[in-house]
């Protein structure tokens, strides 16, 4: 009657898992403005749901799922990122299909790992495709296991409309099957349990793979064309693939030392953990490892190497690093039988140093490099980790080296993991909202709140509602600012007409518009862009603790004709 409550209380942790996921990726969801490449998809979805057919971009199936939540509930930010962050709160349900090839303890680990992931919060609450291919393409992995295959179908062709984003996963996914694939079999001994590679499955047969062809193209042909409202959706999603390939000779502002500093700032203890296992398993020869390894260096190669890469694209290769590091954190979760207080002692006083070690570059980062001060608090640094290193040393001479490398491990562990949720919450960007994340993208919305509110107020003024005044935005291409005025009549112009005498306007910085009426301009601050290349050794610090990067704002103004304000009710001069 017993036997089955162990297996219960891990459903519960699974559910634990979740709800920590949920909260990271939908608490203030829609507080923070849409970037450009979010405002550009979600237009497309808002257009959709008025029932026009707009040109789809690369990533048909964001566009589509997501002009069904605009047509029922409305157009917002919220809903935007709603199938992203669903999506990637859905992840941490995955591992539990694989637990019997990474064993129930790994398996569980890695769920609340995929939970608390920065770059996977991150990723999960930007409106676009990313999360969901990644998602769609690991659940249409775990049914195809799982002898599911008309979920199994269903899964992969919601992936392959998530459009580019897929095909970089699947480009890893593949390159390590194959290369899997031929080392095993060229290297199979008989005697080797691991070795050898694994019989095929029986479920692998004609009638599981029709049934999973059948389900996947039909997810393609109604998702694809929204059940015949948007047949350009299949035309969009055929054109991710030569958008993808056209990659490779067209490179992004992404650099590659973006992408390995926020691997190394973001996932210390995935990347500790990870290159522990991955070292043990090549040595033992672990069959699991390996193939998790191939898959986990093909994806960053990729990554790293796609011209056009983005820093969403590192998701790809975060699950397989975070899999490497359940399994080893796995093999350390049980403290030596004896010697315990001892083992905990030690765990206590390395959380406390490795805590003071934080506070004292924290205070490192509010002074000037070089100083007197700083030198102060270097020297305590390195005292610091000195007295860590001689306090484990003393503990294993004076009772167990197993004692005292369990009570270090854990501690550090312990620390790391208090460090992940802290920059998961600080990649929600709600913790410094003027400070930058390395996994946001390159530009965001600054004064956007404040510029709608100014628009609204002269709309109220002038006419007695908001939306009411149309807006002319003239020199300004930003989708994001064309979102945020979506309940306007808003015209696009590359000029204005020197006739024309429209009550809004919004240019870039200019002294004048040049039009026969009289206008007060107000600036703003549209867009905050990081000055990446900026960040050197002396003000590294500064950003790894307070999160502070130079920035190169981008400011625009809004020109209102002067007779919509409350002292200025003179007609317009023809």
């Amino acid at each position: 009657m017993d036997s089955p409550r162990p297996n219960l209380e891990k459903n519960y942790l699974y559910l634990l898992a979740f709800v920590i996921a949920l909260s990271l990726r939908f608490i203030h969801l829609g507080t923070l403005p849409l970037t450009d490449p979010e405002a550009d998809l979600a237009l497309q979805a808002l257009h959709v749901a008025q029932g026009a057919r707009p040109l789809l971009g690369p990533q048909p199936g964001f566009v589509l799922l997501t002009s069904i939540l605009f047509f029922i509930f409305g157009s917002t930010s919220f809903l935007a990122r709603f199938l992203p962050a669903l999506a990637g709160t859905s992840m941490v349900f995955i591992p539990w299909f694989f637990r019997n090839r990474l064993k129930p303890q790994p398996a569980l680990i890695l769920a609340f790992a995929l939970a608390i992931d920065p770059g996977l919060v991150a990723a999960s609450r930007q409106a676009g495709g990313t999360i969901l291919a990644l998602t769609f393409t690991l659940l249409a992995w775990a049914m195809w296991q799982d002898e599911r295959p008309r979920w199994a179908g269903l899964f992969a062709g919601l992936a392959l409309l998530s459009g580019t984003p897929v095909w970089i996963g699947l480009l890893g996914l593949g390159l390590a099957w194959a290369i899997r694939q031929g080392k095993e079999r060229r290297h199979t001994t008989g005697n080797d349990r691991e070795a050898g590679p694994a019989p095929a499955p029986k479920w692998i047969a004609p009638p599981k793979l029709k049934a999973a062809l059948t389900y996947g193209l039909a997810a393609m042909l109604f998702i694809g064309t929204l059940f015949f409202f948007a047949p350009n959706g299949l035309s969009a999603w055929l054109a991710s693939l030569p958008l993808f390939i056209q990659g490779w000779w067209t490179p992004s502002g992404t650099t590659i030392s973006r992408m390995l500093l926020a691997l190394l700032t973001y996932q210390p203890l995935a990347v500790g953990l990870g290159l522990f296992c991955l070292v043990r398993g090549l040595r033992q020869g672990s069959r699991r490892v390996i193939r998790l390894s191939l898959w986990l260096l093909t994806s960053l190669l990729l990554a790293l190497s796609y011209p056009a890469h983005q820093m969403t694209d590192s998701t790809w290769f975060l699950l397989p690093l975070w899999a490497l590091a359940s399994i080893e954190l796995a093999r350390h979760l049980h403290l030596p039988l004896e010697n315990r207080k001892v083992a905990v002692g030690v765990f206590v006083l390395a959380l406390i140093i490795l805590a003071f070690i934080w506070l004292d570059l924290a205070g490192l980062a509010n002074i000037p490099i070089p100083s007197q001060q700083a030198t102060v608090r270097l020297l305590l640094l390195v005292g610091s980790l000195l007295l860590l290193v001689v306090s484990i040393i003393l503990v294993g001479m004076g009772w167990s080296w197993e004692t005292a490398k369990a009570g270090g491990l854990w501690g550090t562990v312990a620390a790391l993991v208090i460090y992940t949720l802290g920059v998961a919450w600080g990649a929600t960007g709600l913790r410094t909202p003027d400070g930058f994340e390395l996994w946001e993208p390159s530009a965001r919305p600054d004064q956007a709140g404040l510029l709608l509110q100014t628009v609204n107020d002269l709309s109220d003024w002038s006419l007695g509602h908001v939306d009411a005044q149309p807006v002319t935005i003239v020199g300004v291409d930003s989708p994001a600012l064309r979102w945020l005025l979506r309940g306007y009549e808003v015209e696009i112009a590359h000029v204005i007409d020197p006739t024309s005498t429209p009550p809004l306007v919004i240019t870039p910085p200019i002294d004048d518009l040049g039009l026969p009426a009289a206008y007060r301009g107000q600036d703003f601050v549209w867009r905050q862009s990081p000055a990446w290349n900026r960040i050197g050794p002396a003000n590294f610090l500064s950003w790894l603790v307070l999160r502070v990067t130079p920035q190169d704002p981008e400011n625009i103004i809004l020109w209102a004709r002067n007779d919509l304000f409350l002292d200025g009710q003179e007609s317009i001069t023809p």
